[in-house]
Formats: structure tokens, C-alpha cells, sequence
């Protein structure tokens, strides 16, 4: 039986079915955040427990801690390509 998980390289597919799948872009200009200078793509929020865990996790696996942190209850960060996205407590 395949596994639907890892069906294609650049997705997330959980048991449920619900998909998130990455593609490259050639000549790709990361966004601009929180300016819109270059707009964002997209942003993901990830409800986490621990803040500080989640984050030495995320900066662990390349991302980049943003230096505009306006908020208490999320942080921001910009994966390796220049997405923001934030992990938000739970």
C-alpha cells in the first residue's frame, strides 16, 4: 500500500487527504515582509505547545528568526526561501 504521505517530493499529505504541496519557482524574489514591496505568496500558521522548543526546532531546520516580532502569543520567521510564517501558541 502507498503511502500518502510521501507520495511526491515537496508534499504534506496526512491520513486525512488534505494536501500541501511545494514547487521551485525559476528566478524566484523571496517577498518582502512586513513591507509589500514584494507581497507575500503565502503564510502558514502552526499552533505549537512550547514557543521556545517549536522555535530552536524550526531555526534547527533552516529557518530564520524575523526581527519584527509584533506580537506575545506567535513568532515570526522566514523559512529558507523568505516565507514568513508563524508558530502560534496553542
Amino acid at each position: 500500500m502507498e503511502d500518502r504521505r510521501l507520495r511526491r517530493p515537496g508534499s504534506v499529505c496526512p491520513e486525512d487527504g488534505q494536501c500541501i504541496a511545494f514547487h521551485r519557482v525559476a528566478d524566484y524574489t523571496p517577498p518582502t515582509w512586513p513591507t509589500q514591496e514584494r507581497p507575500k505568496q503565502m503564510h502558514l500558521d502552526m499552533l505549537v505547545d512550547d514557543l521556545d522548543a517549536a522555535e530552536a526546532a524550526v531555526i534547527d531546520l533552516g529557518a530564520t528568526k524575523h526581527p519584527d516580532q509584533p506580537g506575545t502569543s506567535y513568532r515570526v520567521f522566514l523559512d529558507p526561501a523568505g516565507h514568513p510564517f508563524c508558530l502560534c501558541l496553542n
